[in-house]
């Protein structure tokens, strides 16, 4: 899918370069110092720069295949929703994640949302390993 014609500087243009280079020393200038990360298996909101980059971060190891594409993406004034599919361990998994940004750009908000159930049982397994290890 062609995300919609975005100036380079634009949040959601940012997010993509930093989410094709897999690179999760890109991922701070990215977000706000008091950032907030909502995640589908964790039931507290993670809140701060740091807690925000290391499940980014380990997303980016869960998510990392070339199985993982966005199908469709909303763009507003200061937020959007980019609806994901990946794969993990034959799982179909669908998705959305949901960026709210700040007058400059930095995002103050990513919220992910995933089904089916099976999909987030796999993403709960994946990412609790990945976070055990970092």
């Amino acid at each position: 899918m062609q995300s919609p014609v975005l100036p380079e500087d634009h949040p959601v243009a940012r997010w993509h370069r930093v989410l094709q280079g897999r690179d999760p020393a890109a991922l701070p200038p990215l977000f706000t110092e008091d950032a907030v990360f909502l995640s589908p298996v964790v039931h507290t909101p993670q809140r701060g720069r740091a807690l925000v980059v290391a499940y980014l971060g380990a997303a980016f190891t869960v998510f990392g295949s070339p199985a993982f594409r966005y199908l469709r993406e909303l763009v507003g004034e200061r937020d959007a929703v980019l609806e994901f599919e990946a794969e993990i361990d034959g799982v179909l998994v669908n998705g959305v994640d949901m960026l709210r940004w700040d007058d400059a750009g930095r995002i103050v908000e990513f919220k992910v949302m995933v089904r089916p159930l099976k999909a987030i049982q796999a993403v709960h397994a994946k990412m609790a390993e990945r976070l055990a290890r970092a």
